[in-house]
């Protein structure tokens, strides 16, 4: 590692600990004596989502988290569980180790995740996931919610 003071090329690790899933270390830089710190993170493949039209894009947390709040607007839900739900959404596809997925599996596993959470919402992002283009649609999704 690189003293950010010195430039010297090597240093020594003083500590290391655990630190919001990352490893904080320590360092000393052998020439100068000065010390700094470092984290080291996991280096993940970059997801690419491929979309309806067959077009891929990088996958967007932000994207896929404003979608949530769209549906949950005016709904009793909390910010921190729509961010668990992102959470889960993305360790689920992190795990699987692809290096894309489609819209379609994060549409169904929101939907999933939002039926159990709240029937509005669910209903909500269903129209737009599915694009629902009549009330027909609309009635037979809520048939199926009843049932």
């Amino acid at each position: 590692m690189k003293c950010p003071y010195c430039h010297f090329e090597d240093s020594k690790v003083i500590d290391s600990r655990d630190a919001d899933n990352k490893k904080r270390r320590r360092r000393e830089c052998i020439s100068c004596g000065k010390r700094f710190t470092t984290y080291e993170t996991i280096e993940l493949i970059p997801l690419m989502v491929k979309k309806a039209d067959g077009t891929y894009q990088p996958y967007s947390r932000e994207k896929l988290f404003r979608g949530l709040l769209t549906a949950t607007k005016k709904r009793p839900i909390s910010l921190e569980k729509l961010n668990s739900i992102v959470d889960e959404v993305e360790e689920k596809f992190a795990k699987s180790m692809q290096g894309q997925i489609s819209s379609a599996e994060i549409g169904s596993v929101l939907l999933e995740e939002l039926r159990k959470l709240d029937t509005v919402a669910y209903v909500r992002f269903a129209s737009v996931y599915k694009d629902f283009d009549s009330t027909r649609k609309f009635i037979e999704l809520i048939s199926e919610l009843d049932k």
